[in-house]
């Protein structure tokens, strides 16, 4: 059944993470209930609060982008990643059959996850600050980071987004603002 759903980051609940070092607050996955074992794809934001390990997610590829915040350091222990996620609005894209590692770079971070399961679907990460046509994608979402959006008909107030599963569709997204930034995730079929 296809569907676009609103919603509002301040009021997505916050999951503790097992590791103690923060906190997800799920966006959405699909299929819809589907675990961290069994998602097609997943879009999330986490609050990183403390250094330690991200868990390893085989066969899926993951963009993190930070939000707010001082940012972290992303690294693996052999040297093969070494990453400064220090620059809001910039995704980073990762497998997450690797082992990362994480260590603040000062305070807290929010950060914005998309996980796709590989071989499946894949990710189209942007952030964009102009109007801009959105080609069409099965799957998708939209977050106003900064300023105000309107999204076709839809009016999205900073911190509010559009999500959308099973319904093919393109969006026009014109900015409200010239600071405007708006997040825009289309999930496609690998």
């Amino acid at each position: 059944m296809s569907s676009v759903f609103r919603f509002s980051r301040a009021s997505l609940p916050a999951t503790p993470w097992k590791n103690g070092g923060g906190t997800t607050r799920e966006v959405s996955s699909w299929p819809q209930g589907a675990g961290l074992d069994s998602f097609g794809w997943r879009v999330s934001i986490a609050t990183i609060a403390a250094a330690g390990p991200f868990s390893v997610f085989a066969g899926v590829d993951r963009s993190i982008t930070l939000l707010e915040g001082d940012g972290v350091r992303l690294f693996t222990h052999d040297g093969r990643i070494e990453h400064r996620l220090d620059v809001p609005l910039q995704p980073f894209a990762f497998s997450g059959d690797e082992p990362i590692d994480c260590t603040l770079l000062g305070g807290a971070s929010n950060d914005f996850n998309v996980m796709t399961r590989r071989g499946q679907w894949r990710a189209d990460v942007r952030v964009l600050d102009r109007a801009t046509a959105i080609e069409a994608a099965p799957h998708g979402v939209l977050l106003a980071l900064r300023g105000a959006w309107r999204l076709d008909d839809e009016a999205c107030s900073e911190g509010e987004g559009l999500q959308w599963s099973d319904a093919t569709r393109a969006w026009h997204a014109t900015p409200e603002g010239a600071d405007a930034r708006l997040l825009a995730v289309r999930i496609l079929p690998a």
